[in-house]
């Protein structure tokens, strides 16, 4: 079975980048990517109503990471310590060694090689020291962009559940992505 630790805190570090913990100082940055409605375009979830709400998911996240069942880590410019983003590995199945992989991005920092930077060298520690088998993802179909990087670092798309998301008075499509081990 899988053994994860993520304590301390794996920071990593690209040409561009610093993917950190996200903290209780990320408030305004988190409520802003959990309520924007551009950022929230293709996830079915209720946008975040307060900062109370961005600081409780906050605490949640770290809790999971403190458990060493998920990491959340905050995307920032190198050099700067506002939080531009997000990504993370949940629904972590230890005895199956896979865990899910899901993002969001700041839309003025969108379309810049940002994520697809954060997504590489998240995808290796992910390979590399948690030692996973393979990574999912989950996308709503009509996600040109995010379906777009995802191909781009060789996931695969294996299924379409049709209708099997019950959101806002409506049920979604979801697209599922894999990438195995070794097919980087």
């Amino acid at each position: 079975m899988l053994t994860i630790n993520f304590n301390p805190f794996p920071v990593v570090s690209t040409n561009r980048l610093i993917l950190r913990q996200v903290m209780q100082e990320d408030v305004n940055e988190i409520f802003f990517l959990r309520s924007d409605k551009r950022v929230l375009t293709h996830l079915a979830k209720a946008p975040a109503a307060s900062t109370e709400e961005a600081s409780l998911f906050i605490k949640k996240i770290n809790e999971l990471e403190k458990n060493n069942d998920a990491i959340t880590w905050g995307i920032t410019l190198r050099g700067e310590e506002k939080l531009i983003g997000t990504i993370c590995y949940w629904n972590i199945t230890k005895e199956h060694y896979r865990a899910e992989m899901g993002y969001v991005l700041h839309p003025d920092f969108q379309g810049k090689g940002i994520m697809q930077e954060a997504i590489s060298e998240v995808i290796k520690y992910g390979f590399t020291t948690m030692k996973l088998h393979s990574i999912e993802a989950r996308v709503d179909p009509q996600n040109v962009s995010s379906i777009k990087l995802l191909e781009r670092n060789h996931f695969l798309r294996e299924g379409f559940f049709k209708e099997d998301y019950f959101y806002n008075g409506k049920f979604l499509d979801t697209a599922a992505y894999s990438l195995i081990s070794g097919n980087q």
